[in-house]
Parts: structure tokens; C-alpha cells; sequence
């Protein structure tokens, strides 16, 4: 096997969406593992994303094998996780289906198209969710405990790496390591006061009769979706994914209310209160972002200046300036380091930097060598109506072209060499554990090579 895997409870709802558009729902069980049973609909739900993952929509020849196999381990380590009673915490099950929540909230764009396409609401989808995640976070602490033990030594590594056929080995583009320093100023007082000034004259305005909110909302609101839905929105009480003070405010206003501004992360807000049930609210609401000055920026750059001075003259890291600096919310996890979407590293290449702000940084590499600090430079980030800033950009490192090799990749080769040991350790804890559980299969699937080894070993029990 590959890999073990946990199904994720996005992928269980595209899943779950996908077979149902194509009339492939079959609600035979095709296995049963434990207390805990694994549908044919599972497995047609899975095949349907593995073959939306391909570009060409093509599956392996033996996608319905790898599927269930991937999927009877993960029971087992599910159940074997509750029998050593391995700690998942009820917050991190709540944070999962918060961040769920956000990502299809995302791709269909509000709650009401989500639940029109997917046919259920935000509070159904918790519902629905809270058990896969639940099961993939103890399956992942299992993986976790069977492999915390495994490591490799340099000489496995190089033995892995002497195994690979010469003309295989992977060629690597240039890449890059990239930091940035960033200052993204405040608006000053005045400038709140005029955003606070303009809500409450549209409040005024509601209240008159003189102007529609909605319209307002349209016309003024700085939100990206108040195009379309008129700033209105259907908030749970529960709901982690809205900023604290926003959903405080609209908590405490009674039906038809309309606040005085409030301050969030996001700028500040004129909310009407349309409906309330129970621990849902259905509000309405402006937001307005308070504008950064020219002079705001200028202080940025000139701060920036000196901090690239002081860098270059070798009294501060650029590490150091990050963390003494950086405004960015991001900077105390990833260092002020761009990083890689695809793997999560550090190491990026010039076409990986497609983001609207990162257009000028390819501009900027051709005249930086690795140690280098750009002068300071304005930006506007990738958010929507995107605040402004000024950052520096740091050239850590740059790699040329080149075939793998154990010098300039021996991190990779080492990692790649732990994977496959640590799935050698799951794959021996799986052929020890499985037959001390009750598992039965469909004959459809008991051909299959590594449940055919179970099978094999559960019957000499």
C-alpha cells in the first residue's frame, strides 16, 4: 500500500455530492470492520473524487481495491486509537469542522448557494462532519504513535538513493527561498472617525427612511460579497469562523435593530439585526475600511529603510527582524518564508509566485543574489479590496538546475527514505493487528492483495 489515509470530511461531502449527482448511491455494505461498517456508496464516492483529482478523469485498475484497503485501515486504526484511549480533544474536532465550513463556503460562495448545491445547511454539515473528522484525527494520532519511534540512519539513506535507476532520478528547476519583512500601517484616528462618521450616517439615512440598506450595502460596503447578497448573512452562535466582535454585536441587537459601528479585524461595521431563532441570526451589514495614508506608508518605508541598513551591516538577522517587525499575522510561523503550496517547504520556483503580490518579486529576482535585501517597496496583499503595505524582500537561497543528487538534496532523499519505512511500520502493525478484529468483507473484495493477506491472517486466529 502506498499509504494510509484519513478521509476528510470535505472530501466525504464532495463525495457524498458527487455520487448523488450521478445516481451511484448503493446502500449495500460492502464490509464490515469492528462495530463500524463500510458502505459500497463509500467506496463509489471515493472513486468519483479520485477520478476528479486526475486531469484526464482516468482510475487505476485497481482503484476499488486501494480504496477499501485504505479504508479498513483507517477503521482499524480508529478503533485501536480508542481502545489506547489516544487524546482528540473536542476543540480540535470543532476547529476541523470550522475550517470545512469556511473552504465550502468558499467554493460555492455563500451559505445559501452551499445549500443548494450540497442540500444541506451549515448546521447539517457540522452534523455530518463531526464523526469522519473525528475518526480521521484519531487515525492520524494512531499513525502517529506506530511511527514516532522510526528513523533512518545515512547509510539507509544512501542505500535508498544508490537503488535508484540512474536515468530516474528527478530533475529539479531552479528554486528559490524568499522572505519579506512587511508593514502594513494602521490608519490613524482621524481616519477611523471618518469611517465611523459615514456609518453612522447611514444609519441615520435607514432610520429616516431616506435610503434602503441594502442599497447601501451595494452601493458603499467594502464587503466582496455585498454585490450579490446585499451584505446579508445567516450567523449560528457557535459559528468560530466569524471575527469575535462582529458576532458578539450582532448577537445582542433585537429583530430590525441596527448597531452603532463596531470594530473588527476587518474595519468597522453598521449591522441590522433581520431575524432571530434560536441560536441562528440573520444579519445585514456595511463595512467600511478605514484608509491608510500616504504619509501612514511613507513612515512604513522609512522604517523599512533602516531596518534594511541594519541588516546588511550584519547587527540583526533577518529572522530577527521578522519577528521584531513583520506585521504580518503569518510571520511567527513561517519566518517571514514564502512557501510552497504544493509541498509546504520553503523552496519555491519563479513559476509558483502567480499571485497577484508576487508579480513584482519575479521582476525583482534577476537583480538580487542570494543574501540580498531589496529597498523597500509598496504592495497590495491578495485579499479582497487589498490593504496596502510596504515590504522588503529577502534572497535567501537560489539553486540551479540539476539532476538529484545526495549534495544539494539530501534533505529530500532522506525524507523520502523515512516515508517508506514509516509505511513498512504501519504496513507490519496492520498485517499484526488487523486479525484481533472482527472484519468481514464482500466477496468482491477479498481478492484484493493486502486484504487477501488479512483475510489470511484473521483465519489462522
Amino acid at each position: 500500500m502506498n499509504r494510509i489515509f484519513a478521509l476528510s470530511a470535505g472530501t466525504l461531502l464532495l463525495c457524498q455530492v458527487a455520487v448523488a449527482q450521478q445516481k451511484m448511491v448503493a446502500d449495500k455494505i460492502a464490509a464490515i470492520v469492528g462495530d463500524k461498517i463500510i458502505l459500497r456508496s463509500d467506496i463509489e464516492g471515493e472513486m468519483v473524487n479520485l477520478s476528479r483529482n486526475n486531469a484526464d478523469g482516468s482510475l487505476p485498475p485497481n482503484a476499488p481495491c486501494m480504496i477499501m484497503e485504505q479504508i479498513i485501515s483507517q477503521k482499524v486504526m480508529v478503533m485501536q486509537a480508542e481502545r489506547d484511549s489516544l487524546p482528540v480533544s473536542e476543540s480540535d474536532v470543532d476547529g476541523q469542522i470550522e475550517n470545512r465550513i469556511r473552504y465550502f463556503q468558499d467554493v460555492y460562495g455563500s451559505p445559501e448557494k452551499m445549500k443548494e448545491v450540497t442540500g444541506y445547511s451549515i448546521y447539517q454539515l457540522k452534523e455530518r462532519f463531526r464523526q469522519p473528522i473525528r475518526e480521521g484525527l484519531l487515525a492520524k494520532a494512531m499513525q502517529d504513535k506506530i511511527t514516532s519511534s522510526v528513523k533512518v540512519t545515512p547509510s539507509e539513506v544512501k542505500k535508498y538513493f544508490d537503488a535508484i535507476p540512474k536515468d530516474s532520478l528527478q530533475y529539479y528547476e531552479s528554486e528559490l527561498e524568499i522572505g519579506q519583512i512587511v508593514i502594513q500601517p494602521k490608519a490613524t484616528k482621524e481616519m477611523d472617525q471618518y469611517a465611523i462618521d459615514r456609518l453612522l450616517e447611514f444609519k441615520k439615512q435607514v432610520q429616516e427612511k431616506t435610503s434602503d440598506f441594502g442599497r447601501l450595502a451595494i452601493l458603499y460596503s467594502e464587503d466582496p460579497g455585498a454585490k450579490e447578497n446585499k451584505g446579508v448573512y445567516i450567523l449560528n452562535r457557535n459559528d468560530k469562523q466569524w471575527d469575535a466582535d462582529f458576532l458578539a454585536a450582532s448577537f445582542r441587537l433585537k429583530e430590525n435593530e441596527i448597531s452603532s459601528p463596531i470594530k473588527s479585524q476587518f474595519g468597522y461595521h453598521l449591522i441590522q439585526c433581520i431575524k432571530r431563532q434560536g441560536d441562528n441570526i440573520t444579519v445585514q451589514h456595511i463595512l467600511l475600511k478605514p484608509n491608510v495614508t500616504r504619509s501612514d506608508l511613507a513612515e512604513a518605508t522609512k522604517l523599512l529603510d533602516s531596518v534594511r541598513t541594519v541588516i546588511l551591516n550584519g547587527k540583526m538577522t533577518f529572522s530577527e527582524a521578522v519577528v521584531k517587525y513583520s506585521t504580518l499575522q503569518t510571520a511567527k510561523f513561517d519566518g517571514g518564508m514564502l512557501q510552497n503550496r504544493m509541498n509546504g517547504t520553503s523552496y519555491i520556483t519563479i513559476d509558483q509566485l502567480d499571485e497577484p503580490s508576487e508579480r513584482d518579486i519575479v521582476l525583482l529576482l534577476d537583480t538580487l543574489k542570494p543574501g540580498g535585501i531589496s529597498k523597500p517597496m509598496p504592495f497590495v496583499d491578495d485579499q479582497p479590496n487589498g490593504r496596502n503595505g510596504v515590504r522588503l524582500v529577502y534572497l535567501k537561497t537560489r539553486t540551479q538546475p540539476h539532476r538529484e543528487n545526495m549534495n544539494d538534496d539530501y534533505a529530500r532523499i532522506q525524507q523520502r527514505t523515512l516515508q517508506l519505512k514509516q509505511q513498512d511500520a504501519r504496513d507490519k502493525w496492520l498485517r499484526e493487528k488487523i486479525p484481533t478484529y472482527y472484519i468481514h468483507v464482500d466477496d468482491e473484495f477479498r481478492n484484493c492483495t493486502h486484504i487477501s493477506q488479512w483475510m489470511g491472517g484473521i483465519a489462522k486466529q
